[in-house]
């Protein structure tokens, strides 16, 4: 069952071909891969960006204030009318993330979009729902952006406290706004540039910092709907 309410701290970093290629000749020594990653093939990640008619989440976030906050409709790959998906508020103080998820049927979700109507879902979280509502009206939010993508993913052996996701293919568009649509767009990372996070409730393990320091591989404030709006304004 997919976890609906976490805080964790969540550190990006950029990637060449050559340090994932590292990363991943080791990683086996100290993580396990991801279920969805059958026969260590990336899954695919699909998601809706809403925002206000004026991108204000978008604006605020750019600013680096020291809370930000931003809500997504996520789907894992192509999904039809029937299937379930997530809706998530993602905010974060700090550099430490708080995420909260409820379930909906995808065309329960366009429906919301467009009426404000909640449809019964007996897998919604009524609490985490009535919250993104409250936002979502306060600011008037709709879908803005649709952004797609790749990933790898891993969780420390005997600890589900340290997560790695390395991310490849980010595509976005902001026509077709829809996740029975399928994944295309103008790429958002140059070729040979992989997108990694570390995620953890607590410190990261000692051999993840050593891999960093020896690769000299330094954090960066990436985000994907950020470099998404800074290349949206430039084609203006």
């Amino acid at each position: 069952m997919a976890i609906e309410v976490f805080n964790r701290r969540e550190i990006k970093y950029m990637l060449t071909d050559e340090d994932k290629d590292a990363l991943l000749a080791i990683i086996g020594n100290y993580m396990d891969s991801d279920p969805f990653n059958k026969d260590g093939k990336p899954y695919s990640i699909c998601n809706l960006y809403l925002d206000t008619s004026a991108n204000e989440l978008i604006r605020k976030s750019l600013e680096k204030p020291a809370f930000k906050e931003k809500i997504r409709l996520r789907s894992y790959g192509t999904v039809q009318l029937s299937d379930n998906v997530f809706l998530e508020s993602k905010k974060k103080f700090d550099s430490v993330v708080n995420k909260r998820r409820t379930t909906f049927k995808l065309e329960d979700a366009y429906n919301y979009f467009e009426t404000g109507e909640i449809r019964d879902n007996p897998k919604m979280n009524a609490q985490v729902m009535k919250e993104i509502d409250y936002i979502m009206h306060f600011y008037d939010l709709k879908p803005k952006v649709f952004i797609s993508y790749d990933r790898l993913a891993f969780f420390e052996k005997n600890n589900s406290d340290f997560r790695l996701t390395i991310d490849r293919n980010i595509q976005t568009r902001r026509t077709d706004l829809r996740l029975d649509s399928p994944a295309y767009g103008t790429q958002l990372l140059k070729e040979g540039q992989w997108l990694m996070e570390a995620k953890a409730f607590k410190a990261f393990p000692l051999w993840f910092v050593h891999f960093l320091s020896s690769r000299k591989i330094f954090s960066t404030s990436f985000s994907k709907y950020g470099a998404e709006y800074k290349n949206f304004l430039q084609s203006k």
